[in-house]
């Protein structure tokens, strides 16, 4: 069997960094202490514990304490010698594209080599809220991709387009201690997934069914096919949140509770559809996507290691990313226990094609 169809799934903690906010007004100055000195405790436990490494997320204007993730990889990275670290994925129609890439070059420094690179285009409603309407985001986003992805070829670029005009503009540190950093893309549409193919970019994705997942994989595999490109899956990620306990009926009640709140978390969001459709959707910017049961995994540590193992084989992904409860949970210490010591062994003997 060739190499690329022996791949083995890599498991990965996705952060999302939510704190409780009492009477849904602004969280305690020491819950937002908790939250951070939590984290760190149990991102050392994820290193021990065999993780292949932690991806943040990036919210503004809600729940979330990761408004600028960057911090955290250059704060954790100090205190890990293992653990891959990355953002999926840093929202680009925020920032200038240049400043992007010198914070990159600096992490990747900083890790010693453990950078992982995400881009995404952000949160619709979370974008609204200073003024930038889905049509000028997915611009913006689309013109800095390009300084972006060849920024990180050449430290000196130049570009003239809508938003941005410079030229050779030399960006600092300039190099990446990895030759070639893995990039990354969120995606939620086919449209996004054979644009991610083009820029030679791997995918993440969540929220969906196991088979709307696999038709944006396909697309995506399909694009990297006609172009000569790898597609196996070590380019593929999926998102899935996990409640996990001996108890299987509690771990189903967490589920209950985590769709409850991710509800809350996409209100407003005008790409979420109501029905998911099974015919693949043209490749376009702005395709909605839809939220399924099959996002939320629960049960006991078998029963959540076949179905990660089970979801990952129909969609040909080589990396899980695994949300594993609210940031300051009670139990959350108990799942990772759980999800590292008894899941992920299984995860990483599991043949992916």
């Amino acid at each position: 069997m060739p190499e690329e169809e022996r791949t083995l799934i890599k498991p990965w903690i996705f952060e999302f960094m939510q704190a409780p906010h009492p009477g849904d007004g602004e969280p305690l100055p020491g819950t937002v202490t908790a939250v951070f000195n939590e984290g760190f405790a149990f991102w050392l436990e994820a290193e021990r514990l065999g993780f292949e490494g932690i991806f943040f997320s990036e919210h503004h204007f809600g729940h979330s304490l990761s408004p600028s993730p960057n911090l955290l990889i250059a704060a954790i990275s100090r205190h890990t010698s293992r653990l891959r670290l990355g953002t999926m994925g840093n929202v680009v129609p925020l920032y200038e594209p240049w400043r992007i890439i010198e914070e990159l070059t600096m992490l990747d420094h900083l890790t010693n080599g453990r950078l992982e690179i995400g881009f995404a285009a952000g949160v619709p409603q979370e974008l609204q809220r200073i003024g930038l309407g889905m049509e000028e985001t997915r611009e913006r986003f689309n013109e800095a991709l390009e300084i972006l992805d060849a920024a990180l070829i050449n430290p000196v670029v130049s570009h003239s387009g809508k938003y941005w005009k410079f030229e050779n503009l030399s960006l600092m540190p300039g190099v990446f201690l990895q030759p070639a950093p893995p990039k990354w893309t969120t995606v939620v549409s086919t449209g996004s997934a054979q644009k991610s193919a083009q820029r030679r970019s791997r995918i993440c994705t969540g929220f969906e069914s196991v088979s709307r997942i696999s038709e944006i994989f396909d697309v995506y595999r399909s694009e990297c096919a006609r172009l000569g490109l790898p597609a196996g899956p070590d380019q593929l990620a999926i998102r899935r949140n996990i409640s996990i306990s001996r108890d299987a009926a509690e771990a189903r009640e967490e589920a209950k509770a985590a769709k409850e709140a991710t509800l809350k978390v996409v209100a407003g969001d005008p790409r979420v559809v109501k029905h998911a459709h099974s015919t693949l959707d043209a490749p376009r910017a702005g395709a909605g996507f839809s939220l399924h049961d099959d996002d939320y995994i629960a049960g006991t540590p078998a029963q959540v290691a076949e179905q990660v193992i089970d979801q990952c084989r129909k969609t040909g992904s080589g990396h899980f990313l695994a949300m594993l409860g609210r940031s300051i949970s009670p139990r959350r210490r108990e799942s990772l226990a759980l999800f590292g010591e008894e899941v992920l062994p299984q995860m990483r003997r599991a043949q992916i094609g």
